[in-house]
């Protein structure tokens, strides 16, 4: 395996952290802000209201409250059920995973350029 097929191997790990670490805190965001019912019952669904790659997998949770302006005709308020244990662990796994990857990427660096010193001598 070459050295750059090793650099590259850690940048799209670090990229794959940081693309779960952005979804999991989008998440998190979304966990209690209201969804429009017009937007459920369009034939959308949960995905569509949030944005495909947010609600993928995700389903409603609703909460009676029918003073409130985005309640439907039964007065409940429609919520993303988003499973905050679920997604803390994400936020952490992602962010180890991300320091891991920033790691072996500069002790690989440190490697090379300790490399061309030798080889300059």
């Amino acid at each position: 395996m070459s050295i750059d097929a090793i650099l590259e191997a850690s940048r799209a790990g670090m990229q794959n952290e940081r693309l779960r670490l952005d979804l999991a805190s989008r998440r998190i965001a979304a966990a209690n802000q209201p969804l429009d019912p017009a937007s459920l019952s369009s034939g959308g669904g949960f995905a569509q209201a949030l944005g495909n790659d947010l609600g993928a997998g995700l389903g409603t949770r609703s909460v009676l409250d029918p003073k409130h302006p985005l309640a439907d005709a039964q007065g409940r308020v429609h919520y993303p059920a988003v499973d905050m244990v679920q997604e803390m662990t994400t936020l952490l796994t992602a962010s180890r995973g991300y320091e891991a990857n920033v790691r072996s990427f500069n002790v690989l660096r440190g490697m090379l350029l300790r490399a061309m010193e030798i080889g300059a001598k």
